[in-house]
C-alpha cells in the first residue's frame, strides 16, 4: 500500500513538473521575429533559385521543440521548398497549424513564410535541377499534415518528410539523416539533416540564436 502511494505521489509530482515547464515555456518570450525589411527581402529574392530549400526558426510554441530535435545544428524548426514561377516567389511547405485551420501541404508567399521567422537559412542541393524539386513538390499540395510523423507512409506528410519523399523519387542515393525520437517511438528527419548534409550548400543565413 505504501509503495502504491509513493508511486502515485511520484506520478503527481512528475505531472506537475511537466505542467509547470509547459506553462513557463509558453509565457517566457521566445525572441522576436526578424521582421525583414523590404531591402532584405529584395536581397533574399535576388539570390533564390527554383527548388532551393528555405529553413526558418519560428516563434510558435512548438518551434523550440522541433529545433531541439536536431543534434548538431539547432538553428531551425521548419523548412519549405522555393518555387519561382512567372516572376513570383512562393514557398511550398507541410504546415501543421490547426489553430489557423491549415494542416496540409500548402503554397504561400515568401513574405508569409518569413513573417514570423527569427532565423532564415537557404540551402541549395547539388547535382539536381531545382525545378525538378519544386515541380514534384507541387504534386503534394493538399496532402494532409502527418501528425503521426511516419515518413514511411506518404498519405500524409510533415515538413522534412516532403523533401525526403521528393529525393526518394529523384535521387534515392541521397539519403537524409534520420534520428530515433523516443517520445514518438519513430525515426524522423531533423532539420540538420539538411543544414549539415553533404548534398546541400548553405548560400544564405540571417538571424541569430536565442
Amino acid at each position: 500500500m505504501r509503495n502504491c502511494r509513493k508511486i502515485f505521489l511520484a506520478g503527481i509530482i512528475a505531472f506537475l513538473a511537466l505542467l509547470l515547464s509547459i506553462i513557463a515555456y509558453v509565457i517566457i518570450p521566445r525572441g522576436k521575429p526578424l521582421a525583414l525589411k523590404k531591402i532584405e527581402l529584395d536581397t533574399l529574392s535576388g539570390i533564390l533559385m527554383d527548388g532551393d530549400i528555405i529553413c526558418r526558426l519560428g516563434d510558435r510554441v512548438w518551434s523550440q521543440y522541433f529545433k531541439d530535435v536536431s543534434i548538431t545544428d539547432k538553428r531551425f524548426s521548419h523548412m519549405g521548398i522555393i518555387r519561382l514561377y512567372n516572376n513570383q516567389i512562393t514557398v511550398i511547405h507541410a504546415e501543421g497549424d490547426t489553430g489557423q485551420g491549415i494542416d496540409y501541404v500548402n503554397e504561400i508567399t515568401l513574405e508569409e513564410f518569413t513573417e514570423f521567422a527569427r532565423v532564415i537559412g537557404i540551402y541549395r542541393i547539388k547535382d539536381i535541377n531545382g525545378s525538378q524539386i519544386s515541380g514534384l513538390a507541387m504534386e503534394y499540395l493538399g496532402v494532409p499534415f502527418d501528425w503521426q510523423f511516419d515518413m514511411y507512409d506518404n498519405s500524409s506528410i510533415y515538413c522534412t518528410e516532403l523533401l525526403y519523399v521528393i529525393l526518394k523519387r529523384l535521387a534515392p542515393e541521397k539519403e537524409l539523416t534520420k534520428i530515433f525520437v523516443n517520445v514518438l517511438k519513430k525515426e524522423i528527419i531533423p532539420l540538420d539533416a539538411i543544414s549539415n548534409s553533404e548534398y546541400f550548400s548553405e548560400i544564405y543565413f540571417i538571424g541569430g540564436s536565442e
